[in-house]
């Protein structure tokens, strides 16, 4: 059997060249506040490419999505082992857009400590007298810059986002910004209604989109999964204070509270935190893992 190397290694993902296509692994790293941790999260992996799988599958309607196959049998010998098998995708190979589609339905983190300072989040204007963890009135699209890994990624505006992919793409930038802008808001709306009838509430989330050879717009990379979004229960739920999370919030919290951490958690907290990964995924699915 051939021995394979990732092409790119990410935070959490190993990507593999396949020839006419790309397979993905999600590892059981995680990464908080852009620094990878030392604890491996069991499972993690499967549980962010099953995920992607279920909404790519769920949002075809709206956008093509990157996805052939998720079953280890379709892909060469090297990924029919053990650890392989749930976390690999085999993926169209894109043009990935230099552009992180962020879409908030909900003020929270970055957005909320924005908002206490100018009443705007990203340059967007929002309603006075909105409450941490408020429902906003309509989703905003909040795009940013991708970082190389070590960097935080730059929020930026509709229009600066506009220019990015118009030095790219010349002749395109705003057809692809305002296709890229309307996709994150309908996609975001169709998941995020269907999860709050599940009892999950995706208080925002990232997509990463692409471009096929024909030139069509792709989501590409993971989708709606807890370390791309906040989930949060709708049990509970309620507006003047930060909310519990089915994401890796409950990582980021501890490592936030406890300084001498060395990028490390206690068995205990990695273990509440696949619990968190596992049980979101159960009530999104309705299946066990």
């Amino acid at each position: 059997m051939k021995e394979l190397k990732p092409i790119k290694e990410g935070k959490v993902r190993e990507i593999y060249d396949n020839g006419d296509s790309l397979i993905m692994v999600a590892t059981d790293r995680i990464s908080c506040f852009d620094v990878i941790l030392h604890n491996e999260i069991t499972k993690k992996g499967t549980v962010l490419t099953q995920m992607s799988k279920f909404w790519f599958d769920m949002t075809k309607d709206i956008l093509p999505n990157h996805m052939i196959s998720v079953d280890v049998k379709d892909m060469p010998e090297f990924f029919q082992q053990a650890k392989f098998d749930g976390n690999s995708m085999m993926c169209k190979k894109l043009q990935m857009l230099p552009i992180e589609c962020i879409v908030r339905g909900y003020i929270t983190g970055s957005g909320w400590a924005s908002y206490q300072e100018n009443g705007t989040v990203c340059g967007i204007k929002l309603p006075e007298g909105l409450k941490e963890s408020d429902k906003l009135p309509e989703p905003i699209y909040t795009p940013s810059t991708k970082a190389e890994i070590g960097d935080h990624d730059e929020n930026i505006s509709f229009d600066q986002s506009v220019e990015v992919l118009e030095k790219e793409f010349p002749g395109k930038g705003m057809e692809y910004a305002t296709k890229l802008r309307d996709c994150t808001i309908a996609l975001y709306k169709k998941c995020a209604d269907y999860a709050l009838e599940k009892g999950i509430i995706i208080a925002d989330t990232k997509f990463e989109f692409g471009l096929d050879e024909e030139g069509n717009i792709v989501i590409g990379d993971e989708m709606l999964t807890p370390d791309s979004s906040r989930f949060w229960p709708a049990d509970g739920y309620e507006a003047g204070h930060s909310q519990p999370s089915f994401d890796k919030q409950f990582a980021r919290d501890w490592l936030k509270t406890n300084k001498d951490h060395n990028w490390t958690l206690p068995e205990d907290v990695a273990q509440k935190t696949i619990d968190k990964y596992l049980q979101g995924y159960e009530l999104l699915t309705g299946e066990k893992l």
